[in-house]
């Protein structure tokens, strides 16, 4: 069963290790060596993630208590971070994570949702009822890496 809660500052270093293997293992059949190891470095200021993790807030999914995926919901509607375990993709967990996302996003009376999406994740919001606003290139480390900027009205 999956469960999902808020963030806690102890969570920091999974989160990080889902975000590097999943972009690693996952994003690699969609952007080239190079780019996912701009997108996801081996060296990293670790206090720099765990002030941008507790800045968004995340909400973190578990199966058995380990963790298995996060994301977060800002209150203008940007969903910034949405990562899956790349050991426990099509699992349901993104589903899990994704209709607790519309279901903070109604309470908080959230009209607008909206996320910068890899090609890879492009799908996955497609299912979800978002929609291309637009095709860009952002620059990471040196490295262009393709997104997109995708919408959804609740």
């Amino acid at each position: 069963m999956i469960t999902i809660r808020e963030y806690v500052e102890s969570d920091a270093k999974a989160l990080w290790d889902i975000h590097f293997y999943t972009i690693r293992n996952v994003n690699l059949r969609d952007y080239s060596q190079e780019q996912v190891e701009a997108w996801a470095p081996d060296c990293l200021d670790f206090s720099v993630w765990k002030k941008r993790m507790s800045g968004l807030s995340p909400f973190v999914a578990e199966i058995d208590n380990i963790i298995v995926g996060y994301t977060d919901l800002q209150s203008n509607g940007l969903i910034d971070h949405f990562f899956c375990h790349y050991e426990y993709q099509g699992q349901g967990v993104g589903k899990a994570l994704m209709f607790h996302v519309l279901s903070v996003a109604e309470e908080r009376d959230i009209k607008r949702l909206y996320s910068e999406v890899s090609i890879t994740a492009r799908p996955f919001y497609e299912y979800f009822g978002f929609k291309v606003v637009k095709s860009q290139e952002m620059e990471v480390r040196g490295q262009k890496l393709r997104n997109f900027v995708m919408e959804k009205y609740n």
